[in-house]
């Protein structure tokens, strides 16, 4: 059995041992050490990297029958291998998971939320608590009560009971294990079963902020980053709010009032956009049935959205009578609509005839729409429309 070093000293980064055995299998390099280091993926910890005998360990994990098996890119050449452990990675899985055993420690302790699930990610973690909501003024409770233990620098620390001994801590819960019982301790604050990695003390963790909580099967779950991590996150946030505040010409503390103003000026512009359009496609309305000569009202826009090209389509339909076919040359698209009485079915005149001209698309009696892979094709399928919607009529 691997003697696992990590669980003497989680701060080792470099060690020299023996590989024991070494396996192929499903395409990949497999070898077990005499002495690792390298903790293997579990109870919500992600696995160690780093490198043995000089080749990058891409996998660490545990077996049914409690070895670790090491995945590396290829097999060293020779049995006694020196190992170097990816400490960064290591470091922040420390912060991440002892900044989990405080956060749901002191949840517990002021909402009495006991904590069902933690997971751990590359960029966040989050835990799953039993309680069907926290409020905000909570969540603020919480991470000030949080950083207030960490900045008491209580001492974390981990050690092998029996089950008699186990039974006898206040744990959070019995382990499922009745053997080699390990116990995070965090000095006045709790006694968790854990195999897992941690700092030795609450200081080593940093800080601790929390991004959010959401609902989650009638459990709230809270989103939450520890150490560096939580360090990037307000470096990455502030990075933000100066652009914002660059950009509006103003300070941090004025970017929501000045937010708020670009917001109603948005409104306005928006609104008298829309009255211009309005005007616009009236006259627009009125050029195209002039036109018309009792076949379609047609028309080809350069520069008029899709959106904009079917809401003209619908409305001059419903107010002519008349079918009515454009083409939208920015992304060669067909719109075709009819309301009146006729015969004319637009999606059941598209479906038999799109497919001659390398078109896709449908719609329903009263609109249709297409898409074709090049103007030609689709100026095209417009020339056809057109001439035959103007025999039927």
């Amino acid at each position: 059995m691997t003697n696992r070093r990590y669980y003497e000293n989680a701060n080792l980064q470099e060690w020299n041992t023996t590989i024991t055995e070494q396996q192929e299998r499903d395409g990949g390099c497999f070898v077990k050490l005499e002495e690792t280091a390298f903790y293997p993926e579990g109870g919500g910890q992600p696995c160690d990297t780093g490198s043995i005998g000089g080749i990058p360990v891409l996998e660490v994990q545990v077996n049914e029958d409690g070895e670790i098996w090491h995945q590396v890119e290829r097999f060293p050449e020779a049995a006694g291998v020196s190992c170097s452990l990816n400490w960064e990675r290591r470091f922040d899985h420390m912060q991440q998971h002892s900044g989990q055993h405080l956060l749901s420690a002191v949840c517990l302790t002021l909402y009495g939320a006991q904590t069902l699930s933690f997971h751990m990610g590359t960029d966040y973690a989050t835990i799953d608590v039993e309680t069907a909501e926290l409020t905000l003024a909570q969540l603020q409770q919480l991470e000030q009560e949080v950083n207030r233990q960490i900045y008491l620098n209580r001492t974390i620390t981990s050690y092998f009971v029996t089950q008699e001994q186990a039974a006898a801590l206040p744990l959070v819960k019995q382990p499922k294990v009745t053997s080699q019982i390990r116990i995070v301790e965090i000095e006045g604050i709790e006694y968790n079963a854990c195999g897992g990695t941690h700092v030795t003390s609450t200081g080593a963790i940093g800080i601790i902020k929390l991004l959010k909580a959401e609902k989650q099967k009638g459990h709230t779950r809270i989103y939450f980053k520890c150490g560096l991590r939580a360090l990037q996150e307000f470096n990455d946030s502030l990075s933000i709010l100066n652009t914002l505040a660059a950009k509006f010409n103003t300070g941090k503390e004025e970017i929501l009032d000045r937010f708020g103003k670009w917001e109603n000026e948005q409104a306005a512009l928006k609104a008298e956009l829309a009255a211009w359009k309005e005007q616009n496609d009236a006259y627009m309305a009125e050029k195209l049935l002039a036109g018309a000569d009792g076949g379609a009202a047609a028309h080809i826009f350069e520069d008029k959205s899709l959106k904009d090209v079917q809401n003209l389509a619908v409305k001059l339909a419903a107010d002519s009578g008349l079918p009515v076919l454009f083409l939208t040359g920015g992304d060669s698209k067909v719109v075709l609509a009819y309301s009146g009485g006729g015969s004319l079915a637009c999606g059941a005149f598209f479906k038999a005839h799109l497919s001659a001209y390398g078109g896709k698309g449908g719609g329903s009696d009263k609109l249709a729409q297409a898409g074709f892979s090049s103007r030609e094709e689709a100026e095209a399928f417009y020339a056809f429309a057109r001439s035959a919607i103007a025999e039927q009529g």
